[in-house]
């Protein structure tokens, strides 16, 4: 088989990815009194707080499925599961980069979470669901 670098910079970009979610988890109080207007209630507060949190969540239990599938080996070198994941979390860094320091709407979270953290792990599930069920015995 012959080595790429697609390996190192998947992991590369997966690590970068989840080091920008935990930072937006822990500075998840600014980022919410940024996205809310100067003069918000508690209550949209909350609502905004429950969205971030959920959104946040959801985003470390799709790393958690795209980690146990890429260092457990099983799609660890796929090229183009690799290339998606790798295009997928190197956009993500780039955004969230911007939505931290910038202080994009909160609502946009949403899109980067789509494109950049469900699209990969979905077809990571896709890999290993279709690896563990159809080629048994390889």
């Amino acid at each position: 088989m012959q080595s790429t670098g697609l390996v190192p910079a998947r992991f590369l970009t997966i690590i970068a990815h989840l080091v920008l979610v935990i930072v937006i988890f822990w500075t998840r109080e600014e980022n919410i009194r940024a996205c809310l207007p100067e003069d918000y209630t508690t209550s949209q507060y909350d609502d905004k707080d429950l969205e971030m949190l959920i959104g946040l969540s959801v985003t470390l239990g799709f790393f958690l499925v795209e980690l146990i599938g890429f260092m457990g080996g099983i799609t660890m070198f796929m090229n183009f599961q690799g290339l998606i994941s790798t295009v997928a979390h190197s956009a993500a860094a780039i955004t969230l980069s911007y939505f931290l320091f910038d202080a994009w709407p909160c609502e946009w979270y949403w899109y980067i979470f789509g494109f950049c953290s469900a699209f990969p792990a979905l077809m990571e599930i896709i890999y290993i669901v279709g690896i563990m069920c159809f080629r048994k015995g390889y």
